[in-house]
């Protein structure tokens, strides 16, 4: 079932935020480091480039991702023209101190007091924007849940004397392009749960992991995966956990939450959902399908 999620105040939120773009200097993109692209809003770029205004490109929750492959993510990013990227946790002080000092080159005609660096936060919902506002300004100043669009509104808030930063809320685009990246957003709880079948997240990301992370899902839940596709993953949890409903059947529901849980939490062990390769493995494989739509559009009109 492919999924989409873009709630009515988010169209708004576009709208703030293509205003404030004209005024800022350096735009903070806020990742989810365990899968940067599939939780980067292209709309973030149309904006910032139609300002031509450069980047700050964070890695949010390195903590939980893959070393290898969130290397592998800074190097690509870096690559790119006006791109800064950083991996950090912004619910680590020390980590979230770092960011002035990483906007200033990005605007380096900005940052005085007759000129203060006008610094933006954006992102999709939830991947940590909120906690990065608190941090940076050593209190509580915005919202922070575990849940999807928290956020609702812009605030703007003063670093110092040389810098302002304005917190958007988290935004979704109007149609996620690729399956795999809402079912990916999904697992990582950026999308609202009433917008999901959970057991189905839950079995695209057994699948996932039984590709990728075997060993963890094995040290996890202590049985053989030798064989097993993502639904047996599942039912071998409920299995193992003793999950049963009334009659006796396996609770699916239960499962495929646990694993979700895990793997939303770090339990399961760091853990990427795609890598710079496995990404473009996926829009060549998704290439030919795009384009033999566009010519039976074609040939239909």
């Amino acid at each position: 079932m492919p999924i989409q999620w873009f709630p009515g105040h988010m169209n708004s939120a576009r709208k703030k935020a293509a205003e404030t773009m004209e005024t800022t200097d350096v735009v903070i993109e806020v990742l989810d480091a365990r899968l940067p692209e599939a939780s980067h809003n292209p709309m973030i770029n149309e904006l910032r480039l139609f300002r031509q205004r450069p980047c700050l490109k964070i890695l949010n929750k390195a903590d939980l991702a893959d070393p290898a492959a969130t290397r592998a993510w800074l190097d690509f990013y870096n690559r790119q023209p006006d791109t800064k990227a950083v991996a950090l946790s912004c619910k680590k002080p020390g980590d979230a101190a770092k960011i002035p000092g990483l906007c200033r080159p990005l605007a380096a005609h900005r940052g005085t007091n007759l000129k203060p660096l006008r610094m933006m936060i954006m992102g999709i919902p939830n991947v940590g924007k909120s906690t990065l506002i608190n941090a940076l300004l050593n209190r509580r100043v915005a919202k922070v849940g575990d849940e999807p669009a928290v956020t609702k509104n812009q605030q703007r808030f003063d670093l110092n004397a040389q810098m302002t930063l304005t917190d958007t809320p988290g935004m979704m685009w109007p149609k996620i392009a690729h399956d795999s990246d809402g079912y990916m957003l999904a697992a990582s709880h950026a999308i609202g749960t009433n917008a999901v079948i959970e057991e189905e997240v839950a079995t695209y990301l057994a699948d996932l992991l039984l590709q990728r992370y075997p060993a963890l899902l094995a040290e996890r839940y202590k049985f053989p995966i030798e064989g097993m596709d993502g639904t047996a993953v599942i039912e071998a949890i409920a299995k193992r956990r003793g999950y049963r409903l009334k009659g006796g059947e396996p609770d699916f529901e239960k499962a495929a939450l646990t694993l979700l849980v895990d793997y939303r939490t770090g339990t399961l062990g760091r853990i990427s959902l795609e890598t710079p390769d496995s990404r473009n493995a996926m829009l060549e494989a998704a290439a030919p399908a795009s384009a033999a739509g566009e010519n039976a559009d074609t040939n239909i009109a």
